[in-house]
């Protein structure tokens, strides 16, 4: 009788890994409703930050800072407010650095934001604004001591033309001052791994963490992919087949999913995620479950730090 594999998922300490939520800010009182009921049942797991999005030309500004001055006032976590420099001056960015200074946040995710045509089309830095994402960072660190957070993409961003060239600007990014980057959500865990190896040989030693979604809605998901370059295997659109009219089974097999693939990243060495929780909590507390952590061990973890 043969002895199965061993596989680090099933044992691994929760006290090694680390996890980081993002949200983004709600357009009406339902939604709040919402996203305030998925942090506080997100919250219990310590997570590292969470992130708030920020909405394309600064479009949700005020319920970005909303949403963030309020997680800073009633709860103990860290966050980490979305930044754009799209459609918008120097002086006009500037001011919202200073008020999420003034707020009390101290972490960014600073980036370039979607052309103001949209997805595909050319992207042109407004007139008296930062040019992109590099100088949009050195804005941020000179206005105060910011950790910043940044994008990266595993299978290219749309607009870089080569993944050398995309590795390129990743690395500007960090010359600016950037302490972390976060991926683009993918499903091929090969991808992420060959796209780390590529960073790391180019001198890039910052964290590159993965990002993973949980398929709230396969359609919709895939629509996102499709504009911004992630690739979605035919295997994974096969495992949502016939679902459309099924919400119940959808969440399962979503959840199902989604725990594979951070307990394959588990087994292959990686002990840190970021979740796009799309402002609900059931199944990224269901993987997190699954990657062995408890609100009672993060409470004690957060006591010793």
């Amino acid at each position: 009788m043969s002895s199965s594999a061993y596989r680090p998922s099933r044992y691994v300490s929760a006290s090694r890994l680390k996890v980081s939520f993002e949200f983004f800010p709600p357009k009406n009182e339902e939604m709040e409703q919402t996203l305030w009921e998925s942090v506080e049942r997100l919250a219990p797991l310590n997570p590292s930050f969470v992130s708030v999005t920020y909405g394309a030309g600064g479009s949700t500004r005020e319920r970005t800072h909303a949403t963030v001055s309020r997680i800073v006032k009633e709860t103990a976590l860290k966050p980490a407010a979305h930044l754009t420099c799209v459609a918008a001056t120097k002086d006009q960015v500037n001011e919202v650095i200073r008020d999420y200074w003034a707020a009390g946040v101290r972490h960014i995710v600073a980036l370039r934001g979607d052309p103001v045509g949209g997805v595909g089309t050319a992207y042109t830095s407004h007139p008296g604004g930062y040019e992109g994402s590099p100088e949009l960072i050195a804005g941020i660190k000179a206005i105060g001591d910011f950790e910043v957070s940044v994008s990266a993409y595993p299978e290219m961003h749309p607009e870089s033309g080569s993944v050398e060239r995309d590795i390129e600007m990743l690395k500007r990014k960090v010359d600016a001052g950037a302490t972390r980057a976060i991926t683009q959500f993918f499903f091929d865990n090969d991808l992420y791994l060959r796209y780390l190896d590529r960073v790391r040989a180019a001198g890039i030693n910052i964290p590159i963490v993965p990002g993973i979604v949980p398929v709230q809605n396969f359609k919709q998901t895939a629509g996102f992919a499709a504009r911004t370059g992630a690739s979605i295997p035919d295997w994974l659109a096969k495992r949502f087949e016939g679902l459309e009219n099924d919400p119940a089974t959808r969440k399962l097999i979503a959840a199902s999913v989604a725990a594979e693939q951070a307990l394959d990243l588990v087994d292959r060495g990686i002990t840190e995620f970021h979740f796009y929780t799309m402002n609900r909590a059931d199944l990224v507390y269901a993987v997190c479950h699954l990657l062995g952590m408890r609100p009672e061990a993060a409470a004690a973890k957060a006591e010793a730090a």
